[in-house]
């Protein structure tokens, strides 16, 4: 359950003292931020907060789409701290690697749409966090890279290949290159870019835009986009007209149209199937 300012109920709202990560609400919006100064970076138990909090997002039949972001102008996320890697041994590094990919996993299954608004560096878990959003925009500061290969280990090259060319992901994960937020966006890793200070009012006046569609729709929508990916043509057609069937069961779809017809904005009850 939420309320409709404020924190999502639940999740307690976590700042530096804890593990890095708040959660807030404004109406049907979830803003996630990240926030582990100096540069943002992940502990294990940071994982762990991602996917609970995102799990319990999900779960809030009034939430509508979230928000990630960070503190400061810094960095998005500078990938995982460092400091724990030096005491882990390959048992206990492979112990933990499931924390990393359910928090992964909740960030992509997420039950409502995802904006990544990325203030700074986006680099190794950061631009794998920001590739698993539905959309990304980028402020002009932000960098992106998967530099794990300049510390001897493998990054997230798994979630860049979705999002860029098969070379250019090759070419960033073998090298550990950065990427400014310019290439980013010609190379479809972001879809706009702002300045530093038109950042969040961008993004939050997207989520605006989608929290004004259907929940039910969202929901569905949300559903079936993840499962098009890879799905052969007709067969994703197929999914869509199953999903906009079970959108047809309530009261939204019927209303859509009576606003269309009537030139007004829709007045959505809000229910999810």
């Amino acid at each position: 359950m939420a309320t409709d300012q404020g924190q999502v109920t639940g999740i307690p709202e976590q700042g530096p003292d804890g593990h890095g990560l708040k959660i807030g609400r404004a109406g049907s919006i979830a803003t996630v931020t990240i926030d582990r100064p100096p540069v943002n970076s992940l502990t294990f138990a940071a994982y762990d907060a991602v996917r609970e909090g995102f799990d319990a997002i999900s779960a809030d039949p009034s939430v509508s789409v979230v928000l990630l972001t960070a503190t400061g102008r810094r960095a998005f996320c500078a990938g995982h701290d460092v400091h724990e890697f030096v005491s882990l041994t390959p048992e206990s590094a492979h112990a933990q690697l499931p924390r990393v990919c359910a928090a992964f996993d909740a960030v992509q299954e997420c039950g409502v749409p995802v904006i990544a608004a990325v203030n700074g560096p986006a680099v190794g878990a950061g631009l794998a966090l920001a590739s698993l959003c539905d959309v990304r925009l980028a402020s002009t500061t932000a960098t992106f890279a998967l530099p794990e290969i300049d510390v001897g280990v493998l990054g997230s090259a798994s979630h860049l290949m979705r999002l860029v060319p098969q070379g250019t992901a090759r070419l960033l994960a073998l090298t550990g290159r950065r990427i400014d937020a310019g290439a980013a966006l010609r190379l479809g890793l972001v879809e706009e870019v702002y300045g530093p200070d038109e950042l969040q009012g961008a993004a939050m006046a997207l989520a605006k835009e989608i929290a004004g569609k259907s929940r039910t729709a969202l929901r569905l929508m949300k559903q079936a986009l993840n499962r098009l990916e890879g799905m052969p043509v007709s067969a994703g057609y197929q999914l869509e007209c199953e999903m906009t069937a079970r959108v047809r069961q309530g009261d939204d779809a019927a209303e859509g149209a009576r606003a269309y017809v009537e030139n007004r904005a829709p007045r959505y009850g809000g229910t999810c199937l």
